[in-house]
């Protein structure tokens, strides 16, 4: 089916905290409307089935909707927003028009239930519509990162998972063979917890730049679980959330959100 076609209409969309999406816009005449969400597909992977939700008459005036309910979890990643006017129509790339995500916010003030799930509409860079969804067993929420003294605390709360005796932060090296640091976690209840990294133990040694992601273990035999920030308005925070630069020693180190917003530290050589 081809998808060079792209409708001007502007699609409204609101989120609330459970992760409901409401899809709202203005469509004079059609026959058995609906929306689809189109997962974008991997480099060199083809694409897969679109999940399919139907646009109901909401008023009059054409107006209709679509609410794309928190369960089933949408896979992680990312889906483009398009509309089908009928059953032979050909479907149509969808624009945005507001979206209301105010109770997005405080997403991550409750404690959630595995899977964790988060969903953010967002406006692509080329000025479309789309859905940027997690999905993970469990996940750590980072909070604030305080930078002082050549070192980070960060304050995290886990979910979809509990905290046991063994808990501890690892920032493993990417692409280093399974090179990691432990670090100890602060518990402060109900999921709460903190850590404190000190730059040097990250830099010794680098013949190189270097990036260290992050992940707790709940307990001394459980699957690490990735520390990131999703719950939230925010799509992507790469670009967003800018930490400082530390130099120690003959390195510069900052925290960053990468691509998949996961919280990571990167070690480059000063100048």
């Amino acid at each position: 089916m081809s998808t060079a076609r792209t409708t001007e209409l502007r699609t409204d969309c609101s989120a609330d905290a459970d992760g409901r999406i409401t899809f709202r816009l203005r469509l004079p005449s059609a026959d058995r409307p609906r929306l689809l969400l189109v997962p974008r597909p991997k480099k060199g992977r083809p694409e897969e089935a679109p999940h399919t939700l139907d646009l109901e008459p909401r008023g009059d005036h054409g107006h209709v909707r679509a609410v794309l309910e928190p369960r089933p979890a949408l896979a992680e990643g990312r889906w483009d927003a398009y509309l089908l006017r009928g059953p032979d129509a050909e479907r149509e790339r969808l624009r945005p028009g507001l979206r209301d995500l105010r109770l997005l916010v405080d997403g991550g003030a409750s404690r959630k239930t595995s899977p964790v799930t988060a969903r953010v509409p967002y406006v692509t860079k080329d000025g479309f519509l789309a859905l940027r969804t997690w999905r993970r067993t469990a996940h750590a929420e980072a909070g604030h990162v305080d930078i002082a003294d050549g070192a980070m605390t960060v304050r995290a709360r886990l979910h979809g998972a509990g905290l046991s005796e063994g808990a501890a932060v690892r920032l493993r090296l990417r692409g280093g063979g399974g090179t990691e640091r432990a670090y100890r976690i602060h518990p402060a209840g109900d999921g709460d917890f903190s850590f404190t990294v000190a730059y040097g133990e990250l830099v010794e040694g680098a013949a190189g730049p270097r990036v260290w992601d992050a992940f707790l273990r709940p307990a001394a035999d459980a699957p690490p679980v990735r520390i990131g920030r999703l719950f939230d308005d925010v799509a992507d925070r790469k670009g967003v959330y800018v930490y400082p630069r530390v130099t120690v020693g003959g390195a510069v180190v900052r925290p960053y959100y990468t691509v998949d917003n996961d919280l990571a530290v990167e070690v480059t050589a000063a100048g």
